[in-house]
């Protein structure tokens, strides 16, 4: 169909020939001028597309209309568009070809690598390993005289070097000694670990027992312990009230016992009480109190009827020295036969047991052990480590009610003069010189001052008087009352004693011959 125009229209089933068609809208071309059609023209010769083996469309002229806007002008009007195009899109004059740089990329040119570093010139560049400056020569080796080189000379072989002799006895022997060692450690190391190696595999368990032939290491507390143990007794003490007990040793094959005075008198509570002694065999006897010292809380007791008693044996308290090693024997707690051990802190200790008994001031000249020492310990022996009795234990200091490794005992050479005298006399007697005292130490001075001296005194004929304070009696340092007692004590009776004290300021020294009282 076509319309009036003979324009072929529509068509279509159903369609109205009657019906009028819509007028075509109008075709706009927009305005080119001369110079945009010079730029953007068909290039001379092409009838289609730019591209030329794009046939032309059957609509396109199959010649260049030359009153066309797209050729508006000759031949010289094409070549001014084709330098137009080739300036616009062809290859820049440095490259043949292919993809074009980036416009922005116009002024930027390619820059060379730098060149590597001369180490030679620079002095700044970087060490590094390479090639030898000169080709590796042979190894220098053995040379003739006439400087060329001479071969190695050939290994023997093992049959020449043992059966035609080219070796040297000494070197057929030394080789001969280095490959027995090689072969006795080799052999060795085998053997240890293939017994290793059965041990770890084996089916069997083997226990291995301690040998019997081999000696224990030496106990000297025990060996010390051994031999003391049976001279060391529990003494049990009795009233129709109260129980006591503690320790006493056997000093006498008669059967006298000494102990503390606190022991047979429950701390002085009771002047007359049963005793009982259980000797380490578990024999019981009666013991009767021989006497007693309170002044420095010693006493004997004696038992008839028992044999084959074993004495202990008294050392010399004046060799003890501070550190040795020392052995405690007692009962604690009723613990029989309780050993322990420890060392001598300090000797000549002055140690003041007034408040343990009702027999007024007790003071003693005390050896101080770290040793255990409790309740039930009292009266038996401090031994040394050759088995000897070297002190009676007698006290502890403690806050707990046990031992706190402070504990003190009765120097055995007191205890020797002391047991003696009870033993033979019934009584003891120290010496004095008539003077109460107490301690003084103002910052500058430290010694006993006097607070009275008894008229018709040892002191008071002397010269001294109230308000002296004493510093030295004989060689002996005296720091408090207690120990201006002990010193007394060790100074004896009815010799003369040079006595050094300080009186308003000066010190003055006078003798003094203590007595016995």
């Amino acid at each position: 169909m076509e319309d009036e125009n003979g324009v072929p229209g529509p068509a279509g089933r159903g369609a109205d020939p009657d019906r009028p068609l819509r007028e075509p809208a109008p075709i706009h071309k927009p305005e080119v001028d001369d110079a945009a059609a010079g730029l953007f023209s068909r290039p001379p010769g092409v009838t289609g597309g730019v591209d030329p083996r794009r046939p032309a469309s059957p609509d396109e002229p199959s010649s260049p209309d030359p009153s066309s806007p797209d050729h508006a002008s000759g031949p010289a009007h094409r070549d001014e568009s084709d330098s137009a195009l080739a300036a616009a899109f062809g290859p820049s004059g440095d490259t043949d070809g292919g993809i074009e740089r980036h416009p922005s990329w116009q002024d930027q040119t390619e820059e060379p690598p730098p060149a590597s570093p001369d180490p030679w010139r620079d002095p700044h560049a970087p060490v590094g390993f390479g090639a030898p400056a000169v080709q590796p020569t042979e190894e220098f080796g053995p040379q003739d005289l006439s400087g060329d080189s001479v071969p190695p000379p050939p290994r023997l072989s093992l049959s020449e070097a043992l059966f035609e002799r080219r070796l040297s006895r000494q070197a057929l022997a030394g080789a001969a000694a280095a490959v027995a060692v090689i072969a006795l450690v080799g052999g060795g190391i085998g053997a240890v670990v293939a017994d290793s190696a059965r041990v770890l595999t084996t089916s069997t368990v083997r226990i291995a027992d301690a040998p019997t032939n081999v000696l224990r290491p030496d106990n000297p507390v025990g060996e010390v312990a051994q031999r003391v143990q049976p001279a060391v007794v529990n003494i049990q003490v009795s009233t129709p009230s109260a129980r006591g007990e503690g320790s006493g040793i056997v000093i006498d094959p008669q059967g006298y016992i000494v102990t503390n005075n606190h022991v047979v008198t429950m701390d002085g509570a009771a002047d007359r009480a049963n005793i009982d002694v259980v000797f380490p065999d578990g024999t019981r006897a009666s013991a009767e109190l021989v006497g007693r010292d309170p002044a420095t809380d010693l006493a004997v007791l004696k038992v008839d009827g028992v044999q084959n008693l074993t004495v202990a044996t008294l050392g010399d308290s004046e060799r003890v020295e501070v550190g040795e090693q020392v052995v405690a024997i007692g009962s604690p707690l009723g613990l029989a036969r309780t050993v322990t051990e420890g060392i001598v802190s300090a000797t000549e200790r002055p140690i003041a047991l007034g408040e343990s008994t009702s027999d007024g001031d007790v003071v003693i000249d005390a050896i101080q052990t770290d040793a255990a020492i409790n309740p039930g310990n009292s009266g038996g022996p401090l031994i040394d480590a050759s088995g000897a009795v070297i002190g009676i234990n007698t006290s502890i200091f403690t806050r707990s009610g046990g031992s706190i490794g402070l504990g003190f005992a009765i120097p055995v050479n007191d205890v020797r003069a002391i047991a003696t005298s009870l033993m033979t006399e019934g009584s003891v007697r120290h010496a004095t010189i008539g003077v109460n005292a107490r301690k003084a130490d103002n910052g500058n001075v430290e010694g006993a001052e006097l607070v009275n001296v008894r008229e018709g005194s040892p002191a008071r004929e002397a010269g001294l008087r109230e308000g002296d304070v004493v510093t030295m009696i004989g060689e002996r340092r005296v720091r408090s009352s207690d120990e201006l007692i002990v010193a007394v004590r060790r100074a004896g009776a009815d010799v003369d004693v040079p006595v050094e004290v300080i009186r308003d300021g000066s010190r003055i020294e006078v003798t003094v011959r203590p007595v016995l009282a």
